[in-house]
């Protein structure tokens, strides 16, 4: 059920350097502070070729241009003001993961893969649904794929979230993309959730299954060869990917990139596909190529997993608003939710 489906993360995209152009952010216990400034813009690096963010290093940054102010998230902060080394050691950060909602060729019931096609009405719902079961949940950044579908879900279910940080776009593909996407307002970037798009977060690229109808193909091919295409580990469709290869690209680029963010204490929230997030819940849960292949990820249901102590922990699915079951939240959390709760009610 859910509790096998999916989870995405967002946190906040912090590596700031200290010096006159960029500002200091530290993470002190449960209290996350960042850097905000009239402008700043995202260098994040290549990976095995490239990345739709930027040509321009191997790490992840935040760098702040003009004046600087330190900003916090009342909803975030500790009931008490105190920190400690205990603290820092403890901390804990919330990772969601979701597939993106019912696509137009979902609905035609046709190879997807890397063909960038928007949601049907039923997606957008479903991603609707899924930020109603997130609401509650702190999310700092957001990590989607390069591909419509999962960025029109990671954007529709941040309208059901309780804060109403807008999500934006991060876009450095160019110098001058990042320059006229500059935001000139401190309030205004308080209140966004930066977006990284990353193609290594794509779907698995099917090759030249790409457009073709599945039962057709079926019908053409065998049954047999068709579901050895889709579901075998290593087998790729013919000048298409295995789950293999889509898992080395899209481990990768979570380990290096958004991995050091949850262990920084930002919560993450990542809105991408079946195959490049069926890759990501391998790592997490230690699973075997042979394990991975029977698990089957529902669109548009999150998945909450817990960092701590370095290590991962799957918390399951959050409820929707209007299920009876009592969600198992982390004390961390259930602070945040009483926050919200006292902020806003």
């Amino acid at each position: 059920m859910a509790a096998t489906t999916l989870y995405q993360s967002v946190g906040t995209l912090q590596s700031c350097r200290n010096n006159g152009n960029s500002g200091l952010c530290p993470d002190y216990g449960h209290v996350s502070f960042r850097s905000v400034s009239k402008g700043f813009k995202v260098d994040v690096g290549l990976l095995r070729g490239g990345s739709f963010c930027s040509r321009k290093r191997s790490t992840c940054v935040i760098q702040a241009s003009a004046s600087q102010a330190t900003v916090f998230d009342e909803a975030s902060a500790p009931s008490s003001a105190t920190t400690s080394d205990s603290n820092k050691k403890t901390s804990e950060a919330s990772l969601i993961l979701i597939r993106h909602g019912e696509s137009m060729w979902n609905e035609k019931n046709l190879f997807t893969g890397c063909v960038d096609v928007p949601l049907t009405t039923k997606g957008v719902e479903e991603a609707v649904e899924a930020g109603k079961r997130i609401s509650n949940i702190p999310v700092d950044m957001i990590y989607t794929s390069a591909l419509i579908r999962a960025q029109m879900t990671a954007m529709l279910a941040m309208t059901q979230h309780r804060r109403k940080k807008v999500p934006t776009i991060i876009h450095e593909e160019s110098e001058q993309a990042g320059a006229w996407s500059q935001i000139f307002s401190e309030d205004t970037n308080m209140q966004c959730i930066p977006v990284v798009t990353a193609w290594q977060l794509n779907e698995r690229m099917y090759g030249e299954l790409q457009g073709l109808n599945k039962q057709e193909t079926a019908d053409k091919y065998g049954s047999e060869q068709v579901h050895e295409w889709r579901r075998s580990y290593d087998i790729p469709p013919p000048n298409g990917e295995s789950l293999e290869m889509c898992a080395e690209r899209a481990v990768a680029y979570f380990t290096e990139h958004i991995e050091p963010q949850l262990a920084s204490g930002k919560n993450i929230m990542i809105a991408a596909h079946g195959n490049s997030l069926r890759s990501i819940i391998m790592y997490l849960d230690k699973l075997t190529s042979q394990e991975v292949i029977s698990l089957e990820l529902a669109t548009g249901i999150p998945m909450l997993y817990i960092f701590k102590e370095g290590r991962f922990i799957r918390r399951g699915s959050p409820p929707a608003p209007t299920e009876a079951t009592v969600y198992a939240y982390t004390k961390k959390l259930a602070q945040y939710r009483q926050k919200l709760d006292d902020m806003f009610e």
